[in-house]
């Protein structure tokens, strides 16, 4: 019986690893220095560092984003977004 269970759980793991990520905006900055994004979401507002040719995962369950020229756009998750000379270009 143990090696059902480890044959299970061994089979459980690999579904797990093999799922898709949750969803979230993915953002990369195509400038040459770290940008700082304000992003506010569900009440709560941070400042994000992206460095310069880096990306990152933001907001899976929607935000308000803030650029580095003080654009302010509304996100549902599902978004791929660059920014190029501080500003967002949504794809």
């Amino acid at each position: 019986m143990s090696h059902t269970v480890a044959r299970f759980a061994v089979a459980y793991l690999l579904l797990l690893s093999a799922a898709p990520p949750a969803l979230a905006a993915s953002i990369t900055n195509k400038d040459e220095a770290p940008v700082v994004l304000t992003v506010t979401e569900g009440g709560n507002r941070v400042e994000v560092v992206v460095d310069a040719g880096a990306s990152e995962r933001l907001c899976p369950s929607g935000c308000f984003m803030t650029t580095p020229d003080g654009d302010r756009i509304g996100l549902s998750g599902d978004e791929t977004i660059e920014i190029v000379k501080g500003s967002a270009i949504i794809k």
